[in-house]
C-alpha cells in the first residue's frame, strides 16, 4: 500500500448557461490515479459557474434545476453589479448559491456515486466559456 497524490487541471467548454455533465472525465483522471480507496475532490476556478452532484437519468430533472434557479435568481432583478454584462450579478449569485468543489469518495477504485448520480459543470453565464477545473485525487494505491 503506498499513499498517492494525483492532481490535474481540466478546460471544459460551455455553450452558454446550463449544466454539462462531466462525470466520465472525473471517472477517467480516478482509473489514472490507481487510488483504490480515498478521495476525489473536484474544483472550479471561476466565481460564475459551479459544481453539482445531480440527477443524470432524466434530462427533465436539470430542466427543472435550470428553472428554479432562474426564479430564484431572475435576470431582471435590481442588481448593481454588471461590469461584465447584464448575467455578471446574477451568475455570482447563482454561483454563492451552489458549490465551486465537490468531494466524492473512492471505494474499490470507484467513484462512489448513487445510481443516478452525475457531476455537472453548472454554467450560469449566457455566453460560451472555457472553465477550468482542478481534480484532486488522494487515497491508498
Amino acid at each position: 500500500m503506498a499513499w498517492v497524490h494525483y492532481a490535474e487541471m481540466i478546460e471544459v467548454a460551455t455553450q452558454g448557461r446550463g449544466t454539462y455533465e462531466i462525470t466520465d472525465t472525473v471517472r477517467r483522471h480516478c482509473a489514472a490515479s490507481k487510488v483504490r480507496e480515498g478521495q476525489c475532490v473536484i474544483f472550479v476556478q471561476h466565481t460564475s459557474a459551479s459544481l453539482v452532484i445531480y440527477e443524470n437519468a432524466d434530462p427533465t430533472a436539470r430542466c427543472d434545476l435550470h428553472a428554479f434557479m432562474d426564479q430564484l435568481v431572475p435576470d431582471r432583478g435590481h442588481y448593481q453589479h454588471d461590469l461584465e454584462g447584464p448575467d455578471d450579478a446574477t451568475s455570482h449569485l447563482k454561483m454563492a448559491l451552489t458549490r465551486t468543489s465537490e468531494a466524492i469518495p473512492i471505494v474499490n477504485q470507484r467513484l462512489a456515486l448513487g445510481t443516478w448520480q452525475g457531476i455537472f459543470l453548472f454554467e450560469h453565464r449566457d455566453t460560451p466559456h472555457r472553465r477550468r477545473l482542478v481534480i484532486s485525487i488522494l487515497g491508498i494505491a
